[in-house]
């Protein structure tokens, strides 16, 4: 017997209608380069039904793929909502992967339109005559006067002479609504296609107390670029919830944050520990006011427990450890303090909030050894994390060979993790990413952390470097803090670290850095330092790379 329920579609659209109706005085500010932009939900729902109606008019047919190269800023708000409520697929292109690798995306999702923020132009300019199935190009965001190199629309132009309604079409939930392809650190990027469904779902899930707990009272920035699997979903989620939305555009510098989110009024920031970092040490010269924020999501990589407790204990924000990849939309696991840890000594409560948490309700989580068999979880077998849910993929887009990554309806994260009792999953390492060392493993994500708990280091990634012996060893790459004055040393830091980790993982190696290389989304580029360092000797502690 069924139950008697409407069969009501899981869409994008009534997250854009509700919000129009319920929150039209809700405010989305945008930080652009010449100045602070703001406007209401109610603007914002005009304008994308003149940007849908626009897309119309120039032939965007169902299924198409229309292709955004921008910021975050209200003009790819607005593409985020007109583009897969009129039926077609929003494809977020990675302004920070190589010209080449663009070129490749673009052509393999058969881009149709061109979205473009004007200072990313030039950046185009080199590489439009390479996509031949892109057939117009829009300009966004013009705030200087320019002579364009390529045949551009001007998206303000063509909204003004919109009709400013629209008649979104009713779409099935499992119709395509966006394509986000993966940074292609491992081999070419690899296509994610987003359901309606899927996108309804996990913004219903993020907005979950016990995940990122966005009410309508919330004022959020996300920090993560909407280029980037879509914010990590904060883009729908937010609006769903009817919070204030402010986008810092191409402002990404820490103190430029730091005045958002004291000008703003911000409660929960989102972004990468890099990002943290920076903040951090700009919140610590004592100039602004941050008292509103009470949560910064960080996800991506690993983010050390000694930044955790560092922004607990002098400014009274959670840092939310979260993980999750482009194939799980992000949302995977997140951590929280559970009701029976909250008598737990400071140190045991900020030694779980650098794990990386348990799985979102919507995900289901294993790992499986290298003998097939489920690990149990009680923190000690390690095990690749495989993970399976309604907003995780179940192949690759336009990737028929792609079977590798599945096994048996569950996803292969490729992430080697210990899971704790209660199902908190701790990741040891990427499986590339682990040193083998004499037939033993070391974590480069645990060697790392330990690195960056000494005052005097801003920055520290860890590889493999090939030994005759032990295969391999650990090579640390590390970036002092400015205040260091050349004077932290190989020395200092092999001390620090022989009363944090085993003597056997302790780096063979220390070179110290001006700036880490940073891979598309602002992780720890390895694969370079890796290629950069694996086939030199290594005889100078004190090198610096500029």
């Amino acid at each position: 017997m069924q139950g008697l329920m409407m069969d009501y579609p899981l869409t994008v659209k009534p997250i854009l209608e509700r919000a129009s109706r319920i929150f039209a005085r809700k405010e989305i500010v945008t930080c652009g380069a010449s100045g602070v932009h703001r406007y209401t939900y109610g603007d914002f729902y005009e304008r994308t039904c003149r940007l849908a109606n626009v897309l119309y008019q120039l032939g965007v047919k169902p299924g198409e793929r229309v292709a955004t190269l921008a910021w975050n800023t209200h003009t790819h708000l607005e593409a985020y909502y007109a583009v897969p409520c009129s039926g077609a697929v929003l494809h977020t292109l990675n302004i920070r992967l190589a010209p080449d690798q663009i070129v490749y995306i673009a052509r393999h999702a058969e881009d149709a339109i061109l979205l473009v923020d004007q200072n990313l132009v030039p950046l185009l300019a080199r590489i439009r005559d390479q996509i031949p199935s892109i057939r117009h190009v829009i300009v966004m965001n013009e705030e200087l006067p320019m002579e364009y190199p390529i045949p551009v629309l001007h998206y303000e132009d063509l909204l003004a002479s919109a009709s400013p309604s629209f008649e979104w079409p009713d779409l099935d939930e499992n119709r395509a609504a966006s394509l986000c392809y993966t940074s292609g650190t491992t081999g070419r990027p690899k296509g994610c296609l987003y359901s309606h469904r899927s996108v309804f779902l996990h913004s219903m899930a993020l907005n979950m107390a016990d995940v990122f707990g966005t009410t309508e009272r919330d004022v959020l920035l996300p920090i993560v670029p909407m280029f980037h699997v879509n914010a990590w979903g904060t883009p729908f989620s937010v609006i769903m919830a009817g919070a204030k939305l402010v986008l810092p555009g191409p402002n990404m510098a820490p103190r430029a944050l730091a005045d958002m989110i004291q000008a703003e009024k911000v409660t929960i920031a989102a972004g990468v520990p890099t990002i943290w970092l920076g903040l951090l040490a700009a919140l610590e010269e004592g100039k602004h006011d941050v008292s509103s924020l009470r949560m910064c999501v960080s996800g991506g990589a690993a983010i050390p427990e000694g930044i955790i407790e560092t922004f607990k204990k002098k400014f009274g924000i959670t840092i939310c450890h979260a993980w999750g990849m482009t194939e799980t939309s992000p949302l995977g696991t997140v951590c929280h303090l559970r009701s029976n840890m909250m008598d737990w000594p400071e140190e045991k409560q900020h030694e779980l909030m650098a794990l990386q948490g348990t799985p979102a309700f919507g995900v289901e989580a294993r790992a499986i050894n290298a003998e097939g068999h489920e690990i149990p979880w009680h923190g000690k077998a390690l095990g690749e994390l495989q993970v399976r849910g309604p907003w995780v993929i179940r192949e690759y887009y336009g990737e028929p060979n792609s079977s590798e990554s599945f096994c048996g309806g569950w996803f292969r994260t490729g992430d080697v993790v210990t899971i704790r009792e209660g199902g908190y999953v701790h990741i040891v390492d990427r499986t590339k990413d682990l040193i083998k060392s004499g037939g033993e493993w070391i974590s480069s994500i645990e060697l790392e952390s330990a690195i960056m708990e000494h005052p005097g280091v801003l920055e520290a990634a860890v590889v493999a470097k090939p030994h005759e012996k032990w295969l391999e060893r650990p090579l640390a790459c590390v970036v002092p803090k400015p205040d260091s004055n050349g004077k932290l040393t190989q020395a200092d830091l092999l001390e620090f670290l022989r009363l944090r980790v085993a003597s056997w993982w302790l780096p063979d190696e220390i070179i110290f850095m001006d700036a880490l290389p940073k891979t598309s989304t602002g992780k720890f580029n390895k694969r370079l330092l890796r290629e950069q360092y694996s086939s030199k000797n290594l005889t100078g502690s004190q090198d610096r790379v500029l």
